[in-house]
């Protein structure tokens, strides 16, 4: 009997069954892009300037793990790697960890001497084969209105932290047009499918269909040009894109014209009107699924990994009855009672077979046109609907694809973390562990650096994580809480080898350009107090989305709020301690971003504690008190909202983005009343309002505080009187539609002087918690 291996040996393997060849010197025919080290040069002269030019770049083979080395002796340098994006990753590790260079999303700083450091990193390894980026949503809550400029930027993160396998969504709606063209559909009958650039993501997964329609065709086509290019540039640093593939849903006017195929209508989204999926068991699934991967391929190249997701927060069609699936069909009109939430019984060898069925079926449907290739699937489904996918219907789901065939991306450990353990692995399919963090784009202070120190060494080590190929970040949203990728990547390729106040101290002087016992202590403070949050609880609360209460549509029940997370005392501290050491680095601003993200945060949590006041005063009849408490929440807004014009991101720049990206006078006005909806009331008649909420400049100002104002006046009218809120909540939202439909010029105000604005803050809260405690 051989004996068991031991936990190194069993991830050695399953990483070795999942490892990649390094990427060859190429150039490629449809962008000209060159691959390599040539194409990893162009990204470090990208972003950290000529004066690397003359470090060595040498590519290797591959071995069982990822790895790069950096070497320098008398200003020399040369670094050794088996990808362009190990070589990439490795000059910026070496530059941070003298100090000398930090890349985030809210700018650069770079500062390389004429003589570079001497190094000698050894051979530095992943013990994740893949490093995962980006999220299906991410294609709507960041990158509605993003050019060339900004993707290659994008891409020049991603190839710095590391990350090869990105989910690369742009694009596909060209494909779409041109496929369902093909199908029979008119131009109108288009026209009223594609929802808005903002919410295409969520037409993709099938959740919506033709909301903020149409979408121009100019700017389908602006997006096939850029997605030629992004790939381009994806493949020449030795990236694997996941690529989109078809789910099975199909337009409404689609299944009106095939009234006899096994179309189901789904349940109508969070609001919104039914979609229509077509059973994979009917022939026509595979006709389109072949013809889309064709008409893909056609234009952006094969691929290896092709992302297919059929049930986000849809349950597939099984009758509870167990009857024949076409009585659930389209054609006859009847909706399916089991693509509900309701909690019916379904037969278990019904739902089984069914679920072995439409697995095996999805995966045929890519393999017929690419035999090669692996079907991709997120595993949030598993999270968010675990009352239906259960260990067994996981199981059968996954069974009759080859294991080699298909891989799982398990998002959401942060929130979910039990999916894989429940799952058993996923039966022996690769898989990739990791985290969503952000939501919606919506961006408190937040993340949980230990958890993830502790968490990440763990899954790394555990004997029982069956074929684990990789790990990954999977925001909704970006351009918040950078420390947190920072620290997930940099784990992702060393996996806790230094305590997290030497990290800590090593990101300060990277980020700001010098540290101190002072300011290190300072930061380990933010970190305890803010960054040890695992999930941002608030932003989901009684079925109403928003960061904070402040972010929510009013209610007079905000009493009932249970709390945030954190240390509210100790961000305090934290608060003043880094404000303490702000004149010594005031000429750093991403040390001023920082420093400003950290007291609009403690101030947000005190605003939505003199709501609290405000409202509970008003309803006891003491006016005066309610009237205090309000004129302590608009000046913390206003505060607030002044200070935010350093921010690299504001409501004037989303919409200006938006603007800009339209051709016509038309497009342009569409594409911000898109971006204005999406920040704001979000769509359909659920609860999604505010899911993407935004401390952004412009927004406390203009949306949240007159929103609250015009409540808080009926509120304090009303008195000890009869409030009838459901009245009060139709006004509010008329109020928002107006204001999403109103053409309001924004623009960004920037802080003459942001340390002493934060100053002012300081004082401000210090009189508004006074007043409040009486």
């Amino acid at each position: 009997m051989s004996p068991r291996p031991s936990r190194r040996q069993t991830l050695k393997q399953a990483l070795a069954a999942v490892a990649l060849t390094a990427a060859p010197s190429f150039v490629s025919a449809t962008t000209g892009e060159v691959g390599g080290t040539a194409a990893a040069r162009a990204s470090l002269d990208r972003l950290f300037g000529r004066r690397l030019g003359g470090a060595a770049l040498d590519l290797a083979p591959r071995g069982v793990h990822p790895w790069y080395a950096v070497s320098g002796k008398a200003g020399k340098v040369s670094i050794t790697g088996d990808s362009p994006v190990a070589l990439v990753r490795g000059a910026y590790a070496y530059l941070r960890q003298a100090g000398l260079a930090h890349v985030s999303w809210e700018g650069d700083r770079v500062d390389l001497p004429a003589r570079l450091p001497d190094a000698d990193t050894g051979r530095v390894t992943s013990p994740f084969g893949h490093r995962a980026y980006l999220n299906t949503c991410t294609y709507g809550y960041t990158t509605p209105w993003w050019g060339w400029a900004r993707w290659t930027r994008e891409i020049d993160w991603m190839a710095a932290h590391g990350v090869d396998m990105p989910l690369a969504m742009e694009g596909q709606e060209h494909v779409w047009r041109a496929l369902w063209r093909e199908f029979g559909l008119t131009e109108a009958e288009l026209a009223a499918y594609f929802s808005g650039p903002a919410f295409t993501p969520w037409q993709r997964m099938g959740n919506i269909e033709g909301y903020s329609a149409p979408l121009p065709s100019r700017w389908i086509d602006k997006k096939k040009d850029l997605q030629v290019r992004i790939l381009g540039r994806m493949r020449s640093l030795g990236m694997t894109p996941i690529l989109p593939a078809f789910g099975g849903y199909v337009p409404k006017a689609f299944a009106q014209k095939h009234p006899k195929a096994r179309i189901y209508r789904m349940r109508p989204w969070e609001g919104f009107h039914e979609t229509y999926w077509l059973d994979p068991a009917d022939p026509l699934f595979a006709r389109i699924a072949g013809r889309f991967l064709a008409l893909y391929t056609q234009t952006y190249g094969a691929g290896t990994y092709y992302l297919a997701d059929s049930f986000n927060e849809m349950l597939p069609p099984i009758n509870a009855d167990g009857a024949d699936a076409r009585d659930a069909a389209y054609g006859d009109g009847v909706a399916n009672a089991a693509a509900t939430k309701a909690k019916v019984e379904i037969d278990p060898a019904l739902k089984a077979k069914r679920l072995a069925a439409y697995g095996k079926a999805i995966y045929d449907s890519i393999r017929q046109a690419r035999p090669d290739a692996v079907w991709v699937m997120q595993g949030w489904l598993f999270g968010a609907d675990s009352h239906f996918w259960d260990p067994s219907a996981i199981s059968a789901y996954l069974s009759l694809v080859p294991d080699d065939k298909l891989m799982v991306l398990d998002i959401g450990n942060d929130r979910y973390p039990d999916v894989w353990k429940n799952a058993k692995a996923f039966g022996g399919k690769p898989w990739i562990y990791g985290y969503v963090h952000n939501y919606g784009g919506s961006n408190p202070v937040y993340g949980d650096l230990g958890y993830y120190r502790r968490d990440m060494t763990a899954i790394a080590s555990d004997p029982d994580t069956g074929k684990l190929a990789g790990f990954g970040m999977f925001p909704e949203g970006l351009h918040n809480n950078s420390i947190v990728y920072e620290a997930a990547y940099d784990l992702a390729w060393s996996a806790g080898q230094e305590t997290q106040a030497a990290w800590l101290s090593t990101y300060a002087r990277s980020r700001y350009g010098r540290t101190t016992p002072a300011l290190d202590a300072a930061m380990d403070q933010l970190v305890q107090a803010a960054y040890s949050s695992r999930y941002w609880s608030p932003r989901w609360w009684k079925s109403k989305a928003g960061a904070y209460l402040f972010f929510k549509r009013p209610t007079a029940t905000i009493g009932e709020f249970p709390g945030h997370p954190g240390d509210r005392a100790q961000l305090d501290a934290a608060v003043r301690a880094l404000a303490a050491q702000a004149r010594a680095v005031a000429g750093q601003p991403l040390f001023v971003l920082d420093l400003v993200d950290a007291v609009r945060h403690l101030a947000s949590l005190e605003i939505d504690d003199q709501l609290q006041a405000a409202v509970a005063a008003y309803r006891r009849g003491d006016a005066a008190a309610g009237d205090r408490a309000r004129r302590a929440v608009e000046a913390l807004a206003l505060s607030i909202d002044a200070l935010l014009g350093v921010q690299p991101e504001t409501l004037a720049t989303w919409i200006d983005d938006a603007r800009a990206y339209g051709d016509t006078p038309a497009d342009a006005a569409a594409y911000v009343a898109n971006a204005k909806a999406q920040v704001t009331i979000w769509g359909g008649e659920g609860n999604l309002n505010d899911y993407a909420s935004k401390a952004w400049q412009g927004l406390y100002r203009d949306f949240y505080l007159p929103r609250w104002s015009r409540f808080l006046d009926v509120l304090k009218a009303a008195g000890t009187g009869a409030f009838d809120e459901a009245v009060v909540t139709r006004d509010a939202i008329a109020w928002e539609r107006a204001w999403v439909a109103a053409d309001t010029v924004y623009r960004r105000e920037r802080p003459a002087d942001p340390v002493g604005g934060v100053q002012a803050l300081i004082a401000r809260l210090d009189e508004a918690r006074k007043n409040r405690n009486g």
